[in-house]
Order: C-alpha cells, then structure tokens, then sequence
C-alpha cells in the first residue's frame, strides 16, 4: 500500500538542530566565500584585466560597478527562489542556490580577460557576476530559516546566527585565498591568472556543501504549511498586500549592515592600497584578523537578542555603528597601517551587532506561508540600498570631500536603520509556525 503521508506534508524524523545548524553555517560560507572573493579581485585585479584601457580611477570605478550589479540581481534572485521555496519547500531551493552560485563562480574563474576577447569580456563578466547575485538572494532567506524554523523556543536568536557567521567566514576564506596567492606568487603571476585559483577552487566547496544539503528535510514550520493546505498560490502578491510596512522597515535595518561590511572590505582594501599605498598583503592580513570581530559580534548579539528582544540589540548595534563613523577619520587620516586595522575592528565588530539578530528578526516578521520570499526580499532590498553602492559611494567620497565624508556616511545610515527598527515591533516570542494572516 502507498504510504501517502509525504504527499499530506509529513517529513522524516528531524535531524538534530546542532546537524541542522551547521549544515546552514556550511552553506551560506561557501556561498558567502564566492560571492566575496568576487569583491576582493574587483579591488585588486579586475580593473586592469577587464578594463586595461580606463585610467586606474575609472578602471576601479568599473570593477566596482560590475561589483553592484549583484546586488541588482539579489532581489530577483530572493523572489524566484522564495516563490518556489514557499511552494515546493526550503530545501530544494537552498540545494539549487548552491548551485547557482557555484555555476557563476567558476565561470568568472574561466572567463578570458579583456586582451583575449575584448570587450566581451567585461559583458560576460556582468553576467556572470549578476547570476552569482541570483543565486546568493536565494540563499539566505533558506538558510535562516533552515535554522529558525528548527529552533527550540527561547534560542531562535542563537540558532539564527549561525548561518549569520556565513559572511565572516566566508570572508575570512576568500580574503585568506588572496593573501596566500600573493604571498607565494609574484605581482606578474598573480595578475595574470593566480586571482583565479579561488573562484576554481569554488567547485571543490560547492561539492561538499551538496553533500550535506541534500540529506537535509523539511522545517516543521513549512511541513505545517503542508498539512494544513496553507500554501500560498502566489507568496510574492501576499507579501506586498499583507506586510508591505514590515517589508520596507525589515529591509531598512538591514541597510546598516551592509554599508558596514562592504565599506570596512571592498572600499577600505581599495583606499588603503592605492590612496594610502599600505602594501597589499598588509591591507589582506588586516581584514583576516579584523574579521573575527564580526563573527564575535554577530555571536554575541544573537545570544543577546534571545535575552533582551531583537529590536534592543539592533538598535544599540546602529548607535555603535554612528560613533564609529563619527570617529572613522581619527584613524584613517593619519596614514597609519595600525590604525586602519583598528579602524576596520571597529566597523567589523559594529556590523556583527547589527547583524546578529537579523537571522531570526526578520524571519519572525513575517507569515510562514510567504516567509520565505518576504524575509530573503527584505534582506537583498537592504543589500541593493546599502552593498551595492557602497563601495562606489566610499570611493566618491574620500576622492572629493576626503575620509571624514565617508564617516559621515556611515552615520547617516546608522540612523536611518535605528529608526526603522524602532518602528517595528518586538518579535522574540513570536512562533514561527504561525499560519494566520497578518496584516500592518
């Protein structure tokens, strides 16, 4: 007799949540990882070998335009995998983001410079670079849930910080990557083709992450959904007509988040290396070390959010993150490579404050049956606000008014990202399989 309990919504016996939890820390590292090692050669390299014929500043204007076009993508990316991930389930789709990614990763890793095909290098490179945006704005929003929906009450906030220290350690991966390659190539072999043995390398991660992610099963939140024939027919129509405030907000306080991270990686790493002239290997040893005050923020805020509500940790994270703008020229102006890594400390310590308790925040904002797509669209709106641009921004910035102008910056959007989380309301008690209809 056919066991028809899978078609009602049952799934096996769950794997214990420590499983559950790393296999969502895996995969948005490696997924994270590619999608950073773009952003440490778009500071180094992609300029001359993509675009040799623009001065040095147009050329890295370029390289960091190309940069933002993921961030461009994300959105698509977070609706498409969100539809189908509140529709057919979390776990397809975090096993498809994998390999989205992985595909784009390796291809910029083959893709012959500008000298070989000319300009249709730069377009394939674009292209490529907005599938990697497709993929990771499909990632996120899977992986936090993953580990959300899984957490026991009272912990959700711990347990959403795990695919949290995705960014720190996929960075602390690619920048490692980098620093390794310079260090044991010379200048000649590195910018011919040493800058692409990280983004080939994807593939052997990529494989690894599979391993784990197609024996996971689905979260009791969506088999809920299953069961009780609550899916959505259409996630993304619901999302704008039930939360559209939530939507907006959620994506505000994520806004801080990213200006932090892209400012204190990509732009400082380009502004320290060729403004300041501090040797490359220093600006990467820098950015290894100062790394670990994100994943050490992101883990203490997430604890804390579990303890003293999301919105108080999110909102002392953004008044840290506005006095470390304020401050920001104090370091950056002398000139010294040790101030700088204090100053990157700072920003890095400040992002994982801000960070943390979004892995659980903005997945209890919303709706099982369209939480998928709301959280991951909230969450890659922020990025295109605050990661794309910033780098961009940064650099504008510090060429004409000089580092104070950036600081500046970073406090304006400090405050716009406080203010956002000060308008939603407290979620920590929130459950997450939770099937009515919410409305702002």
């Amino acid at each position: 007799m056919t066991d028809t309990r899978s078609i009602r919504g049952a799934t096996p016996a769950q794997p214990r949540i420590g499983t559950i939890a790393m296999a969502s820390f895996m995969g948005t590292s490696i997924e994270f990882y590619d999608f950073y090692i773009y952003g440490t050669a778009a500071a180094l390299v992609l300029n001359g070998a993509f675009f040799p014929n623009l001065s040095p500043l147009a050329g890295q204007l370029a390289a960091f335009s190309t940069f933002a076009v993921a961030f461009i993508a994300r959105p698509v990316g977070s609706l498409l995998f969100g539809h189908f991930g509140d529709r057919v389930g979390r776990k397809s789709m975090l096993v498809a983001s994998l390999l989205t990614m992985g595909f784009a990763t390796v291809g910029i890793g083959l893709l012959p410079g500008y000298e070989t095909i000319g300009v249709t290098a730069p377009i394939l490179l674009v292209v490529l670079r907005f599938v990697q945006g497709i993929g990771l704005g499909g990632e996120w929003g899977g992986a936090v849930l993953l580990a959300a929906e899984n957490a026991p009450d009272g912990k959700r906030g711990w347990y959403g910080v795990f695919p949290q220290f995705g960014p720190g350690v996929g960075y602390f991966g690619a920048a490692g990557s980098f620093l390794l390659l310079s260090a044991t190539m010379d200048e000649a072999t590195f910018t011919s083709w040493g800058w692409r043995v990280p983004f080939l390398g994807s593939a052997v991660l990529v494989m690894l992450g599979l391993m784990v992610r197609i024996r996971l099963v689905e979260t009791p939140a969506f088999a809920e959904v299953l069961r009780k024939r609550e899916r959505s027919s259409m996630p993304v129509m619901d999302m704008f007509t039930a939360a559209p405030g939530r939507l907006l907000l959620g994506a505000g306080t994520m806004v801080i988040s990213y200006v932090l991270f892209y400012l204190a990686t990509t732009f400082m790493l380009s502004y320290g290396t060729v403004t300041m002239e501090i040797p490359r290997d220093t600006m990467l040893t820098q950015q290894i070390v100062t790394i670990w005050a994100m994943i050490i923020g992101t883990a203490i805020s997430g604890w804390a959010s579990d303890r003293y509500g999301r919105r108080a940790v999110l909102i002392f994270g953004c008044v840290f993150a506005a006095a470390v703008g304020l401050a920001l020229p104090l370091f950056v102006a002398t000139g010294s490579p040790g101030l700088m890594g204090v100053a990157l400390a700072l920003m890095l310590g400040a992002m994982g404050l801000c960070y943390g308790p979004i892995g659980s925040f903005l997945p209890e904002l919303f709706e099982v049956r369209y939480r998928y797509t709301a959280a991951s669209f909230a969450y890659t709106i922020g990025g295109v606000v605050g990661g794309g641009f910033a780098p961009l921004i940064g650099t504008e910035l510090a060429a004409s008014y000089g580092i104070a102008a950036v600081g500046w910056y970073l406090a304006a959007i400090a405050v716009l990202s406080a203010i956002c989380a000060i308008v939603l309301p407290e979620t920590k008690n929130t459950s997450l399989r939770m099937v009515e209809r919410e409305r702002d």
